[in-house]
């Protein structure tokens, strides 16, 4: 089954390809448990996906700590910067939600953020910070610490609820990331082909059987996930 074989290779450490929805995004996204990160796999994704990199953080978790949407950072900040306002994503074309991108950071010990080394020390590192065993106000004082916004990794919050109201790849790849029993924050960066657009679902299937990765649809996710609610009424997310 091919989500069990995804599951195997999250909690091994190596990357899958979700695939959202004919009637979405029609993007596969090249994904990794963000606690395995490593420069090799910041280059996987740099050179054969070509999207944008990001990292994703629970909604619950993410409103404790305090970290915000950024559509929500620029409308409180509209006032102040009126353009901020009038660019509000009320209009994304395949989504009835906001954005789900938060903000962005580096790790300290970086130099600009930027190289493979670097955005795997900070995604990495975030991972370790965010899922530590204390109260969500020390946890805060952790990312002060370690991690300076804005930076090079792009952080994306999920939906309350996940898969309940909005299917994008930030919670199809969190969802993989519950049911494989690791941390459940995703790094994601979606397929970009040769020809100036997003890479086509069968090319993406080629690449994946070419590179022996395992390849799931946004349905196959939804199916597997529902049945493991089931299995796991406690589970709020």
């Amino acid at each position: 089954m091919s989500i069990e074989k995804a599951l195997d290779a999250i909690r091994k450490g190596q990357v899958i390809l979700i695939y959202d929805f004919d009637d979405r995004e029609k993007e596969s996204d090249m994904t990794v448990a963000s606690q395995f990160v490593t420069h090799d796999i910041i280059r996987q994704m740099r050179q054969d996906a070509g999207g944008l990199l990001c990292t994703t953080t629970p909604y619950r978790l993410a409103k404790a700590i305090g970290l915000p949407y950024l559509s929500d950072v620029f409308w409180d900040a509209r006032e102040k910067y009126p353009v901020l306002g009038l660019m509000a994503p009320t209009d994304i074309p395949y989504d009835n939600t906001k954005s789900s991108f938060g903000i962005t950071i580096n790790h300290r010990d970086t130099y600009t953020g930027i190289p493979d080394c670097d955005r795997a020390l900070t995604i990495s590192e975030y991972a370790k910070t965010i899922f530590q065993d204390k109260p969500a106000d020390e946890i805060a004082k952790d990312l002060g610490t370690y991690f300076r916004a804005p930076g090079h990794v792009h952080l994306l919050n999920s939906s309350e609820h996940i898969l309940s109201n909005r299917h994008g790849h930030t919670e199809l790849a969190s969802a993989m990331m519950y049911m494989a029993g690791v941390l459940p924050s995703a790094t994601i960066c979606e397929m970009m082909g040769d020809d100036g657009h997003s890479e086509k679902k069968e090319d993406c299937i080629a690449y994946a059987e070419k590179k022996g990765i395992p390849f799931v649809t946004g349905e196959e996710v939804i199916s597997a996930w529902n049945d493991f609610k089931k299995q796991h009424p406690e589970l709020d997310v």
